[in-house]
């Protein structure tokens, strides 16, 4: 009887990331990391898999659609996580008494959403997050933002610009417009996508979506037209009849916060944008999308994103306890570094290939990958055998730079070959000085 075929594939939305991925992958979060370290954030990870009313009622109508919620074998209603705040936020709950304050941690994990894939949208995807939790300051959001910033200086990105706005900026600049309340969320939906769909698309979006008359629209337009600069934003709810207290703590607050990044020395990396909205309904305050500026990339949109998120811990305690983040989508930006040129070759191999020129030098080749290894350098060792010349081609395709040949000859005289793959020179040294010549190698091949 034959043995039916299972066709290989995987699920639609999901990817295997082969080797030549990967590599660049990790280089990057290895960068985004160290940033994140350099700053004083510390690591943190959270499960997979949380109980279904953690992440319910957090996202919003359209957010919580997108969840990938079962019952587990326990039937327990369960789901995997969406994004890395809400677990943060049930983390902080459950066991920020044990934490230091203010707490500042990263994440570096995998999240689900069962969104339609279309090109650069997965269901499966990377996130990158830093976050402060314990304290409601303009220096804590300024904090936030420079080290996103930083990560992308890390990653060797110079053209972006983080868009910079106030959910009660949104939410006073729709009362401006003269928008009924039960149509504001829909209204502040609709102007997030001026980016996307014009003037115009809102418009016609806020009438068919929010219900209201396209005069009402028009004057949304205007509104978030007049608002291009602090200035023009607090002489806009001023007029409104917004208190002094709402205007300080937003306008003032988003005037403290560019003031310190400018202090941190990326001023020119920040403006106020009226109409950035972010789509969460657990974000308070301040908001925020970095956008790469470089023509080459215009169309990728936001590489990272986040925002004040001050009430979202509470709703999992007694206790309210203030937070801001910062999200990075690893995989549209790498795409992007990628258009730019400015990502890692992603190379398959070690930095060293050791060769065996016959059977009877296994023992000694695999005492010299042993030292290099031991030595820090990052070395691969043949495993079978073969022409020189066949082993030097495999290694130089999969990325290796230098190459250590074991052969009787220099073996007998206490020497070995260390050749440079990239120019093809080649030298017998004295066995006692293998890691050292392997380092001038490859620091001449860098």
């Amino acid at each position: 009887m034959s043995k039916p075929s299972i066709t290989p594939r995987t699920l639609k939305g999901f990817r295997d990331y082969l080797p030549t991925e990967m590599a660049p992958r990790r280089d990057m979060i290895a960068q985004i990391e160290a940033t994140f370290r350099r700053h004083g954030f510390a690591p943190l990870d959270t499960p997979a898999l949380e109980y279904a009313e953690i992440l319910t009622g957090k996202y919003g109508e359209e957010g919580d659609k997108l969840l990938y919620r079962f019952r587990d074998n326990g039937d327990r209603d369960v789901a995997l996580r969406y994004d890395l705040t809400v677990p943060l936020a049930r983390l902080m709950a459950q066991h920020g008494g044990t934490l230091p304050s203010p707490f500042r941690r990263y994440h570096v994990g995998t999240v689900w959403r069962a969104d339609k894939p279309q090109r650069g949208r997965f269901r499966e995807f990377v996130q990158c997050d830093a976050d402060l939790c314990g304290h409601n300051s303009a220096i804590a959001d300024a904090e936030i933002l420079t080290v996103g910033l930083e990560v992308l200086a890390a990653l060797g990105v110079r053209d972006a610009c983080i868009h910079v706005n106030h959910r009660y900026v949104l939410t006073g600049l729709i009362e401006a417009a003269g928008v009924p309340e039960d149509a504001a969320g829909s209204v502040i939906r609709a102007v997030d996508k001026l980016d996307k769909i014009g003037p115009d698309g809102v418009a016609d979006e806020i009438v068919r979506v929010a219900g209201v008359d396209a005069e009402t629209a028009r004057r949304v337009l205007d509104v978030f037209a007049e608002a291009t600069d602090l200035d023009a934003l607090d002489a806009i709810l001023e007029r409104a009849g917004a208190s002094g207290d709402k205007r300080a703590n937003s306008v003032g607050r988003l005037r403290d916060v560019f003031a310190l990044v400018e202090a941190a020395g990326h001023g020119a990396m920040v403006r106020f944008d009226a109409s950035i909205a972010r789509g969460l309904d657990y974000y308070t305050g301040i908001i925020y999308e970095t956008r790469l500026t470089d023509p080459k990339v215009a169309g990728v949109g936001a590489v990272m994103s986040g925002g004040r998120y001050d009430h979202l811990i509470g709703t999992f305690g007694k206790t309210e306890v203030p937070a801001v983040g910062i999200s990075l989508g690893l995989d549209r930006l790498l795409a992007a570094l990628r258009e730019l040129g400015l990502a890692a070759d992603g190379r398959l191999g070690a930095d060293v290939f050791v060769a065996m020129f016959g059977k009877d030098d296994g023992a000694d080749a695999m005492a010299a990958a042993a030292e290099l290894r031991a030595a820090g350098i990052s070395t691969e060792l043949a495993t079978e055998l073969g022409k020189l010349g066949k082993q030097f081609k495999a290694a130089d395709r999969r990325g290796c730079r230098a190459a250590v040949v074991v052969a009787p000859g220099e073996r007998a005289r206490g020497e070995i070959v260390v050749k440079s793959l990239q120019s093809g020179e080649q030298r017998a040294v004295a066995r006692t000085a293998l890691v050292e010549a392997v380092r001038d190698a490859l620091a001449t091949s860098a």
